[in-house]
């Protein structure tokens, strides 16, 4: 794996379309920027409204549950409807995909100021979930239809970069909503209107990219005699490719699990130490603008490192934050391994999104990147469920130091991997000559 990751142009290279679209414009940027806001914190936003939403519904059989449902339905439906609008994105177009969810989020996302039936709000939000998981996908595939080399891992890094930000600015004005009422936090759903007028403007759909993909692959039907040694180096290839895209999808799976630690158990952890919900607010808002410092940094590490390197380093910082977290014996501690902690998601976000982008074939692009988004919004809705038997057996703060000791291993562990690699190619080059 690191040697294929030391040349992440390779298995690609074949097939690349030639780009002959003109520079997206400053409108289509921001457009695309400005929906990717909308999406990291979309579940979150009605977070200070569940002890008010659980009084106003308790006659309701069940409510306790189901109102904390109400906020991890939406990461549940997320994951399970990415791939769907994977498919659409590649078949359809991103444009389309993306206004469409947009459209949707505005109206899905709202629609729980009006919920007066504790199901059918549960309803709005899992459809308010497939509109996060198409605007995701779109916003990554068009990303990476627009750009290459350099320029491509710049803008995912912006991409999260304002990813981040929209959670500095929504949450807190979620908080101060549900002051007022429960329910007004949901019209901060409606900024997503105003960004579909402006993708409609913007943007323009480009054409399908299957033509020129197909060109560049091997026509089998005349090659009718084809060396079969050949036809297994390419099996063989493929496989490769796929094991290697399953195991990216795999670890944002897991970095996400552990990171939304923070939002789920962050709460209970600050109050053994006598803090209440505002510094609670404030230290996770710190640990989404470390996040945003650490996707700001990524296209200069990009330059200087591989993808593998990038990736053991988000994961021992995350493992860095979290054991100072859980060994922390004041607040101010506890916030300085939310931001080391958060700072090693913002690097590894997009490197697993530029990753995935060079190893998809430009036709397949919209479904590689679609698994990214499951895999994150599962690691988010599973991280509660897996991390409650630790904490029954350890306690919170303990909790913490293990996922940290655990992550940090991961990273020493993929670190020793690569240098014995490297160390075993070099060998067979000196050999060699």
């Amino acid at each position: 794996m690191a040697t294929a990751s030391a040349r992440p142009n390779q298995p690609n290279q074949s097939v690349q379309p030639a780009r002959s679209q003109p520079e997206p414009s400053r409108p289509a940027r921001g457009a695309v920027l400005a929906a990717a806001t909308l999406t990291i914190m979309a579940a979150a936003i009605i977070a200070p409204s569940l002890p008010a939403m659980k009084a106003d519904f308790a006659g309701t059989p069940g409510a306790d549950l189901m109102v904390r449902f109400s906020l991890t339905v939406t990461s549940l439906a997320i994951a399970v409807s990415a791939p769907v609008s994977g498919v659409v994105a590649d078949r359809v177009g991103r444009r389309s995909l993306l206004v469409f969810g947009l459209v949707m989020y505005a109206v899905t996302g709202t629609a729980g100021f009006f919920a007066t039936d504790l199901y059918v709000l549960l309803a709005t939000r899992a459809l308010l979930g497939v509109a996060v998981g198409a605007i995701m996908t779109a916003v990554s595939a068009t990303i990476t239809d627009w750009f290459d080399g350099p320029r491509r891992a710049s803008f995912l890094g912006l991409q999260q970069v304002f990813a981040s930000l929209g959670g500095v600015v929504f949450l807190p004005l979620a908080g101060l909503l549900a002051a007022v009422s429960w329910r007004a936090p949901f019209w901060i759903y409606t900024a997503s209107a105003l960004v579909a007028v402006l993708a409609i403007r913007a943007l323009r759909e480009e054409p399908r990219a299957e033509p020129a993909a197909a060109a560049a692959r091997p026509d089998r039907s005349r090659q009718p005699s084809a060396d079969s040694v050949t036809g297994h180096h390419t099996t063989n290839r493929t496989d490769h490719i796929t094991s290697r895209i399953t195991g990216l999808y795999l670890l944002a799976l897991v970095v996400t699990l552990a990171f939304y630690m923070a939002p789920t158990q962050l709460p209970f952890l600050l109050s053994s130490h006598g803090s209440g919900p505002t510094a609670t607010g404030a230290v996770i808002a710190g640990s989404t603008l470390s996040s945003a410092a650490g996707a700001l940094a990524f296209p200069v590490l990009r330059r200087r490192l591989s993808p593998a390197a990038i990736s053991t380093v988000s994961v021992a910082l995350l493992g860095a934050g979290w054991l100072l977290a859980g060994t922390a014996g004041t607040v101010a501690q506890i916030a300085a391994g939310l931001l080391v902690g958060g700072a090693g998601v913002g690097l590894a976000v997009p490197n697993l999104n530029l990753r995935l982008s060079e190893l998809a074939h430009p036709d397949q692009r919209g479904r590689i990147l679609s698994g990214l988004v499951t895999g994150i919004f599962l690691g988010q809705f599973l991280s509660p469920l897996a991390v409650e038997p630790l904490i029954q057996l350890t306690g919170i703060a303990d909790a913490f130091i293990w996922t940290g000791i655990a992550m940090a291993a991961g990273a020493a562990l993929a670190a020793l991997g690569t240098w014995r690699t490297r160390t075993a190619q070099t060998a067979h080059r000196q050999h060699d000559h």
